[in-house]
């Protein structure tokens, strides 16, 4: 077990080690980019990524899901790359572009995986631990990498921070090769002996995906909570830019977003104590995580950062348990198609927080646009409890 946490953890980790993290809305601003321009593509970025991420989930239920972590960090890889070298809007978007298709096939497909893997050794009751130790892990990297972008940023400007970032995409490929690529629920040898086509087969575990959230009311709204509190991780696009504003120089940015980071390591961390939270403790985390959030951008400063970042991680700590619940639920057979449908909700609702963000910025500016869209999240926390299913005990199965 201990080893599969770490090449979890290792390969969750690395990817998220991208200096270019904590500049890369400032370096669409250096170029020309107003919050308009600049939100406009980070909408192009989920209207991708959710177009993209059933039909990919439903190919991680289909083919080998560490060949579609490959591709996925390849076109990482590719997407950073054209940021550097077409520095402007129509460049800055097709890197979204790679970037949202590269999102969509490593979300579910992941999840998936890992899971599989722990039902295949009958440890799932460990699945929330460790995918809170990959996002710690997550975290903790984008926290250095962020603090890592002002001393290369000094050196060689956006260019060194650039292609540090796909110097690094390209190690974390190397490491998909470590990851397990345990059977699935529905085993290779059952396919195999119906000699399905890879078609059929693909677009069976589309249809017994959506079918199950359709038909299932549980797992309805578990998808419902998990992808809402997924979104609610959307308003970090903006941080630096937040921070710019409160009056931070460019170099100093960097260091007052990593706070952030600080608050989702934590989060992340401890989701293996807070699996087991009822929907009610659930409800009032969200609630106080988003007064913090909005009091913080108010505030401004080392102070309003800290704030966001304890805000910002027991936000993210919820969305772990969330989906840890989610996974308990399902049938399993075809999980990685269920989790993208998570993945495409939460990008729907991601797609309204940046338009939010492009036509708010006309009036407000950006702590006023951080505190009016965080408040939507206090009706979420009050739903919270009729949505989290009740907690599953270690080596049971779900009724059904």
């Amino acid at each position: 077990m201990t080893s599969l946490s770490a090449r979890v953890v290792a390969y969750a980790s690395v990817r998220e080690f991208v200096p270019l993290y904590g500049l890369y809305a400032l370096l669409f601003e250096d170029h020309g980019l107003d919050t308009r321009s600049i939100s406009s593509l980070f909408v192009l970025w989920s209207v991708v990524a959710f177009v993209s991420e059933v039909p990919s989930g439903a190919w991680a239920d289909t083919v080998s899901r560490r060949g579609l972590l490959f591709g996925s960090g390849a076109l990482l890889t590719a997407a950073f790359t054209m940021w550097l070298v077409w520095p402007g809007y129509w460049g800055f978007a097709l890197g979204f572009v790679l970037w949202g298709i590269s999102e969509s096939m490593k979300s579910g497909t992941f999840e998936a995986l890992v899971y599989d893997e722990l039902v295949a050794r009958g440890c799932e009751h460990r699945y929330a631990a460790i995918m809170g130790y990959a996002n710690a892990g997550e975290m903790t990297c984008v926290f250095v990498a962020i603090l890592t972008a002002a001393p290369l940023f000094e050196l060689g400007g956006y260019a060194l921070v650039g292609w540090v970032s796909v110097a690094i995409t390209v190690v974390d490929i190397a490491l998909v090769g470590t990851l397990p690529a345990a059977p699935k629920v529905e085993e290779a040898d059952e396919i195999a002996g119906r000699g399905d086509t890879v078609l059929v087969r693909y677009m069976s575990s589309l249809r017994a995906g959506t079918s199950e959230i359709r038909t299932d009311r549980v797992v309805r709204r578990s998808v419902v909570l998990a992808a809402a509190l997924l979104a609610c991780l959307a308003f970090d696009e903006y941080f630096a830019l937040l921070a710019r504003e409160s009056g931070a120089e460019t170099g100093f940015v960097p260091v007052l977003v990593a706070l952030t980071a600080v608050g989702q390591v934590v989060g992340a961390a401890t989701a293996g104590r807070t699996a087991t939270m009822s929907g009610r403790t659930m409800g009032a985390v969200v609630v106080v995580g988003s007064a913090l959030i909005a009091g913080g951008a108010l505030a401004g400063g080392i102070a309003g950062f800290t704030a966001i970042g304890v805000g910002y991680g027991a936000l993210h700590n919820t969305a772990i348990v969330a989906e840890a619940r989610l996974q308990d639920t399902m049938s399993g057979r075809a999980r990685a198609t269920v989790s993208s449908v998570v993945g495409l909700t939460s990008e729907v609702l991601s797609v309204a927080v940046f338009a939010a963000y492009a036509l708010g910025s006309l009036w407000l500016p950006m702590a006023a646009l951080v505190a009016v869209t965080v408040l939507p999240l206090v009706g979420l926390g009050v739903v919270a409890p009729r949505l989290l299913p009740a907690a599953r005990p270690a080596g049971t199965e779900r009724e059904r």
